[in-house]
């Protein structure tokens, strides 16, 4: 009885030990993610020479998430969560210096293959709230996982406000204006690498794994199997797969319009300065409120709020639909609750992923669900810049609509299956 009470203690030591070192992760490599939000369209706009082709910046990075996501599952199923999220912010270090390259360059080509490197740090960030509910009770499951969510605040907000001091830093090297947040997102992502390399032991993956009675290298390595554990946890479990269903609608209505926004107002003659407070602001209701949200989720169960995320995307999408061009308050608005409604969907989809999906195949229903995610979103970037120039800002709010009412039709059916 001692032993089985020393070892539960363990286990929570081990917890706590892993939320502390993702939570320092997660605020510095955010950094590296979000410093170039604000820019990287603009950047993509300046060497290309068209506004249409804008949003290809963000699009490939998303892809590159799409690729990261799968291809890191498949690390951490047989070396653990540290290795695959070491492996990824070295990615997207890489990504960083390449931005820094096209601007030199002005090569649209190299932009969008740092684009996809870079979005390994986006992989690595959502894998990192699973990695936080590996040893995590069920009753607090989403507790554990909004705080890691939660510690994304911290470099998320700096880092497009972090525009000027990236121009600051691009005059003494000599590179443009545009590329000088990439040069500091390269550094904190080296740092944030660093961090996880030391400190992310014992491995939460692995222990949870040695745990279910489950061998890791045992496992051959067979073509499609991610892919396979996948369709069979969804088909067993329907409920996972109108989660995964729910969370991809909710980030490709919100990374669709959040692309393009910069150019909306920079349209209206709005400052690079209020740009990136605005992205800042709409990073804050994703990322700032969290924890309330996971609090939510364990208290009144995930499909309620997983509904409610539905219903706020939708109020934002009306209010940036109804914006003028420039800076305006439903533009603030619009942009927090975007943000809002982000976080309520992916947190809530994201915990009912971590439910009812058994340890064995837990990282390639993650990996591979993160990669629908990411595909869905890409598909909605591509689009973005097409239906802005053609339609304008006002219809793509009115398209990402259609995808939150999707969240709330998936949201409903997470309660029934």
């Amino acid at each position: 009885m001692t032993s089985e009470v020393g070892a539960v203690l363990d286990v929570a030591q081990v917890q706590r030990h892993t939320v502390r070192t993702l939570v320092v992760s997660q605020a510095v490599g955010a950094v590296g993610v979000t410093i170039g939000v604000a820019t990287a369209s603009l950047l993509a706009r300046d060497i290309s020479g068209s506004e249409t082709l804008a949003g290809l910046a963000q699009t490939f990075q998303v892809l590159g998430t799409a690729a990261a996501a799968y291809v890191l599952a498949r690390v951490m199923r047989r070396r653990g969560r540290r290795i695959g999220i070491v492996l990824g912010y070295l990615a997207g270090a890489t990504g960083a210096l390449l931005a820094v390259l096209a601007g030199v360059v002005d090569s649209m080509a190299v932009l969008l293959v740092g684009a996809v490197l870079l979005g390994a740090t986006t992989a690595v960030n959502s894998s990192s709230r699973y990695a936080a509910t590996d040893l995590a009770p069920e009753a607090h499951r989403a507790r554990a996982l909004s705080v890691v969510v939660w510690a994304t605040t911290i470099g998320a907000v700096a880092g497009p406000n972090l525009v000027g001091v990236g121009g600051n830093v691009a005059r003494p090297l000599g590179i443009p204006e545009l590329t000088g947040g990439f040069a500091i997102g390269s550094v904190v992502l080296v740092l944030a690498a660093l961090w996880v390399w030391v400190r992310l032991r014992p491995d939460p993956l692995l222990l949870a794994q040695e745990a279910a009675g489950v061998v890791p290298h045992d496992a051959p390595h067979v073509r499609g199997r991610s892919w396979a554990a996948f369709t069979t946890v969804v088909r067993d479990v329907p409920a996972v797969g109108a989660a995964v269903v729910a969370m991809a609608c909710a980030h490709a209505a919100m990374v669709t319009v959040m692309i393009m926004t910069p150019l909306h107002m920079e349209h209206g003659g709005a400052h690079l300065e209020v740009i990136g407070f605005v992205i800042s602001v709409h990073v804050l209701g994703m990322f700032a409120f969290s924890p309330v949200v996971g609090w939510a989720a364990d208290r009144f169960g995930r499909s309620p709020v997983l509904v409610a995320g539905g219903v706020v995307l939708l109020v934002s999408l009306a209010l940036c639909g109804l914006s003028p061009e420039g800076s305006s308050w439903q533009i603030f608005a619009g942009l927090f609750l975007l943000g809002l409604g982000w976080s309520c969907a992916t947190v809530a989809a994201s915990t009912v992923i971590a439910d009812r999906t058994p340890v064995a195949a837990r990282t390639d229903v993650q990996g591979t669900s993160d990669m629908a995610m990411a595909l869905t979103a890409a598909g909605g970037g591509a689009f973005a810049g097409v239906i802005v120039g053609a339609l304008g800002y006002p219809a793509l709010a009115l398209f990402a609509a259609l995808l939150a009412l999707a969240v709330v039709a998936a949201g409903r059916l997470t309660r029934t299956s």
